[in-house]
């Protein structure tokens, strides 16, 4: 496993157990730009940028389950294929495919981009399932996902 694997590994640990938003930030750069939604909102910057996210994140999620499909690895960057499954406070599960790429400085994260359906997500999020033949996308063997000793 290369180091930017081991670094995105132990960010879905920490985020998967507990959520620690501050185990998340020390793996990234103080100039960090992070698209979240890539096109449906502005970015985020640095880490204050990214623990406003975050912590908004958390307020409407419970029990992430993030699991990574494909890697794809440059020298500075790392481009993933996975999902996005977790509860809503609202008690709904849902079930979000994406892509992301991660770049980095070193062993921190400088940009941060995910790539998805926002209508599906939100829908999704909203109690309503995805279709059918998204199994196939959903269901795959994950090659990164919460190690057990971390997982909820």
């Amino acid at each position: 496993m290369s180091r930017k694997t081991e670094i995105l590994q132990s960010i879905i640990d920490v985020w998967c157990r507990d959520q620690d938003i501050d185990a998340v930030l020390t793996h990234l750069s103080d100039d960090l730009v992070w698209h979240y939604s890539a096109i449906s909102q502005p970015p985020k910057h640095g880490k204050a940028g990214a623990r406003e996210f975050l912590e908004a994140y958390k307020a409407k999620v419970r029990n992430p389950h993030w699991r990574i499909f494909r890697i794809a690895e440059t020298e500075d960057a790392l481009f993933v294929e996975g999902v996005d499954a977790f509860d809503t406070a609202d008690g709904h599960h849902a079930v979000v495919p994406y892509m992301g790429i991660l770049e980095f400085d070193g062993d921190l994260i400088t940009g941060w981009r995910d790539y998805f359906d926002r209508g599906s997500a939100d829908r999704s999020a909203a109690g309503m399932p995805l279709p059918d033949y998204t199994r196939a996308l959903t269901a795959r063997p994950a090659v990164l996902e919460p190690s057990r000793k971390t997982r909820n």
